[in-house]
């Protein structure tokens, strides 16, 4: 089976704190086929030099994230020991972040109309939304 495009969002949680209020979201986008969750992880800088990692395919015993591990699909492996490097760098003490890798299922059945009547996806671009409202906003200034 082939995935469909794969996106890594990264979510800051400046006091540190995952409550789970996002988790009810993410069940409906996965229930819909709109997202599948092939990896994640959740990292919480305590000090400098301490750091916390949970892989969500890991049973912890945070309500938070045990629940959201249960919406991982089949784990793929696809956050790097770079990225959460990375992460972890630009940290600030005392924050968190999720640090989630979906599949968009959607798009699996229009690409794969798009080969079966003989077309290719040439490109795909995606513009945060506010990059749009930005230009959308300087639009509407200049009438």
């Amino acid at each position: 089976m082939t995935l469909g495009p794969i996106e890594l969002v990264v979510i800051g949680f400046e006091n540190g704190q995952f409550n789970g209020e996002i988790i009810p979201e993410l069940e409906r986008l996965v229930s819909a086929g709109v997202i599948s969750i092939v990896d994640g992880i959740f990292v919480q800088k305590t000090a400098d030099d301490e750091v916390v990692i949970v892989e969500f395919d890991d049973v912890d015993g945070d309500p938070a994230i045990d629940a959201l591990g249960a919406l991982l699909a089949e784990v793929q492996g696809l956050i790097s020991d770079e990225d959460v490097d990375t992460l972890i760098d630009t940290l600030p003490v005392g924050a968190a972040a999720a640090v989630l890798c979906f599949e968009h299922t959607w798009v699996v059945p229009l690409r794969d109309a798009i080969v079966n009547a003989g077309g290719e996806l040439l490109e795909s671009v995606r513009v945060p939304g506010a990059v749009v409202q930005e230009v959308l906003d300087a639009v509407a200034a200049l009438d």
